[in-house]
């Protein structure tokens, strides 16, 4: 993750593969003009094709979807876009906490 595009960079396993904008936007239910508000908003990145075409993972359409839901709600792009990037990194920092007491619990040898 950079500071510029948060979630942009993250592949997960099964992140392929990557839909094209058209099939991305079909999936989510909504248009392409949803994807490039995303993307200037700067919440998504898409990667590029070789022939230089957008393309979205799963993950990015998970995170797509997230926002798509605050948006129904009423929440405008920029902010959903902001909430959707405070939850990844909450999960993430509690992911990491976790895996943190687990190797702290294994050293110390106190049972999990």
């Amino acid at each position: 993750m950079t500071a510029d595009t948060p979630l942009s960079g993250r592949l997960d396993d099964d992140d392929y593969p990557a839909y094209t904008m058209g099939r991305a936007a079909e999936m989510l239910g909504t248009t392409p003009g949803f994807l490039r508000a995303l993307g200037e908003a700067r919440l998504i990145t898409p990667l590029r094709s070789e022939g230089g075409h957008r393309r979205y993972s799963r993950y990015q359409l998970r995170i797509a979807a997230r926002a798509r839901e605050l948006v129904d709600q009423g929440t405008p792009v920029e902010a959903a876009c902001r909430i959707v990037i405070l939850e990844d990194q909450l999960e993430e920092a509690q992911r990491i906490n976790i895996e943190y007491r687990r190797a702290t619990d294994e050293s110390s040898g106190t049972p999990h």
